[in-house]
Formats: C-alpha cells, sequence, structure tokens
C-alpha cells in the first residue's frame, strides 16, 4: 500500500495516522513544467541560465527562476519531487508517488501554442507579436490530450507493480493537479495572426468551448479510476508584463480586456466543479482561485515583501515582457522582491504563497476543499 500518514488535520493540528494522498499526478503548462519540454522538438524550453538560478539543480526545465507551485505542494504533502514524464527517469519505483505530465506551450486545444517560431537555432521563445517567419510554426509540445495519454501510458507501468485490487485504491486516493488555459489566450485566441479563433467564437462562446473540451479529458481520467481532482483557474493574465508590454500608450495598469476573458472562463471552470461534484459521489472536485489570489499578491505587494508588480527579473522590451529571458542574459539580483520572473511566470517566492493557499487556503481560495481538507475525505 503506497499511502503515507497526514499528520494536519482541517484545523491544522498534528494527527497522526490521517489519510494521505497516495500520489500526485500535474497536468499543466509552463507554469508546471518540470522539464518535460527538454525532451522534445521544441524551442519552448527553459533548460538554460539564467532559469533555475535558485533551484537546486540548475536549469531543469522549470520556468522559474526556482520551483513552481507543484514543486511547493509536493514538500506540503510530503510526496517527493515528481519526475517529468519525458524524462528518463520516470520509470519504475520513481513514479510510484506521482509523475508531472506539464508541457509548456500546451493548452486544452490541441492546436494552442503552434504560434511558437525558431530563428537562428537559438533556444529564445518568441511569441506572434514579437517575430513571425513567413507561415511556418514550429514547437512540440503536449497538449491536454496528448497529456492524458501520457497519464494511461504511466498506468500501463503501474498495473506491472501494483495489484489490480491495491491499484484501485491507490487510484482513489491519488491527487490530480490540472492547471491550463492561460496557453489557450494567450497563444490562440489574444494571436489573431496565428489563429481564427476570435474570429470564429465570441468570448463566451470560446469559454464554453474549452470549458467542454477540458470537461472531456477530466471525464476521461475519472474514467481510469482518479477520483481527487484540484483544477486551478486561470490567474490575471491582463497583469503579466508581456500584457502591459502591448499597451500603448503604457499605462501600468492590467488589460482589462484580457482579464475579463479569463474571468469568463474561470466561472465556468467553477461552476463545472460544482456540477461534477453534484454527480459523481465518491469523487471530490475543487476549483482553485488562482485569479483572486493572484490579484491579492499584487494588490498588496508590500504586505507579502515584494517591491517589483510591473515587469520581469529578466527579458528583454518595455516592462522585460516583450521578449523572455535569453540564454545567459543576467536576472535581477533582488529576485525574491518581484512577482513576476519574465514576461509570463511568477517568480518561485510567488509560487511558494500560491501553493501554501491551495493546499490550506480559505473558501474564497478553494471551493469547496482546500488540498489539506481534500486529503481527509
Amino acid at each position: 500500500m503506497f499511502v503515507i500518514g497526514v499528520f494536519l488535520s482541517m484545523g491544522g493540528k498534528v494527527v497522526a495516522g490521517s489519510p494521505q494522498f497516495s500520489a500526485m499526478f500535474a497536468f499543466g503548462d509552463s507554469l508546471t513544467d518540470p522539464g518535460n519540454n527538454n525532451y522534445l522538438n521544441s524551442l519552448a524550453k527553459a533548460n538554460y541560465v539564467p532559469y533555475g538560478v535558485d533551484f537546486y539543480e540548475g536549469p531543469s526545465g522549470r520556468f522559474s527562476n526556482g520551483k513552481t507551485v507543484i514543486d511547493y505542494l509536493g514538500e506540503l504533502l510530503e510526496i517527493p519531487v515528481l519526475p517529468a514524464y519525458t524524462s528518463p527517469f520516470a520509470l519504475g519505483k520513481n513514479i510510484l508517488r506521482g509523475v508531472n505530465y506539464a508541457s509548456a506551450a500546451g493548452g486544452i486545444l490541441e492546436e494552442t501554442g503552434q504560434n511558437l517560431v525558431l530563428t537562428n537555432s537559438l533556444f529564445i521563445l518568441f511569441y506572434a507579436h514579437s517575430f513571425h517567419v513567413g507561415d511556418k510554426c514550429v514547437g512540440e509540445r503536449f497538449s491536454l490530450l496528448e497529456q492524458v495519454q501520457n497519464f494511461e501510458s504511466t498506468l500501463n507501468e503501474l498495473r506491472r507493480q501494483i495489484e489490480e485490487k491495491e491499484l484501485s485504491n491507490y487510484l482513489a486516493k491519488a491527487l490530480v493537479v490540472m492547471t491550463l488555459g492561460s496557453n489557450d489566450y494567450i497563444n490562440n485566441y489574444l494571436q489573431p495572426s496565428f489563429y481564427s479563433s476570435s474570429y470564429l467564437y465570441t468570448s463566451k462562446d470560446y469559454a464554453d468551448l474549452l470549458i467542454n473540451r477540458y470537461t472531456r479529458q477530466i471525464l476521461a481520467l475519472h474514467s481510469l479510476g482518479l477520483r481527487k481532482f484540484f483544477l486551478g483557474g486561470i490567474g490575471p493574465l491582463g497583469c503579466i508584463p508581456n500584457q502591459l508590454a502591448t499597451v500603448l500608450p503604457p499605462s501600468g495598469k492590467c488589460v482589462t480586456y484580457t482579464n475579463d476573458l479569463v474571468g469568463l472562463f474561470n466561472n465556468r471552470l467553477q461552476s463545472l466543479v460544482d456540477e461534477l461534484n453534484n454527480k459523481y459521489n465518491g469523487s471530490i472536485f475543487s476549483y482553485g482561485n488562482t485569479f483572486g489570489a493572484f490579484l491579492d499578491i499584487l494588490n498588496n505587494a508590500k504586505n507579502y515583501g515584494f517591491s517589483v508588480t510591473d515587469r520581469g527579473c529578466c527579458g528583454i522590451g518595455r516592462n522585460r515582457g516583450q521578449i523572455t529571458c535569453l540564454p545567459f542574459s543576467m536576472p535581477c539580483a533582488n529576485r525574491s522582491q518581484y512577482i513576476f520572473w519574465d514576461a509570463f511566470h511568477p517568480t518561485q517566492a510567488v509560487n511558494q504563497i500560491l501553493a501554501l493557499r491551495v493546499h490550506s487556503g480559505s473558501s474564497s481560495d478553494c471551493h469547496p476543499v482546500n488540498l489539506q481538507q481534500m486529503a481527509l475525505l
């Protein structure tokens, strides 16, 4: 039995022998990619300095100066660092506590992320508004559908290690963390020169499309035996350096249009959680209010120890948000005071705060339960 007792109750007191997640399986994009894209023919990689400048392994493929939210959640849940699915080490006993399938540039829609281009053989991440080479788009990544298919491969490996009856219990007590959707806006709907989605769908219809596709894959994982799901909402994309850099003349304010798009998706995702909880007895689905938590950090930056809220610690252009960190570039020295690491991603200091709120936050952070409470169900 691969179950380790949790020692924290819902009230935060030490309680030995409480139930714990048997494993954690993570699905997502560059916000939680631990290095899956390192093994793909992709430009969307972060396996070079200055990425990982504060990470114990150095540049691992994480799009941060250090740890991701998934790394911090693992620490809080007493789960070892999850191996990347594509890593040669994601075999045998190394996968018993879980696997991370997140892939930079991946989205809920299979076509999302195709707007990446390769130029001069440099591992530089360009987006459509920054650079365009004809009509050729290069960039392998795992869409949500492919990530779910990759989990099925992991499940076949687990069947060789765990007896069927025990496997059923193992899967029912495993945690699924899904954090997708950002790229479906940044690298799809908001890129009309590459995609027709903004012409074909109203903002409301597009949110519905994403939720419908998302639901298919959530239920596909559920049909395989997984029962505990945490679905993270999209953060305030209108406030990231990349979006701030698009406003002319510069205003320093978040892009309302972008945040409104995200809000439509998040509202539908929270409603989906309620629907799934009502329909599937014996399962638990929870929604993470990433948007609200991140806005709280932005609006109360000084209280959290941050002094720089509107630009990346590394990057090029306005707000250091037009081109992301170049290889061997020099990042800011006071990284713990920055909310954003680069044009799109937060620093590990922010990731740690978000992980704590996912783990033991209030009902405004997690609906209907946080992970600490979910572990006891």
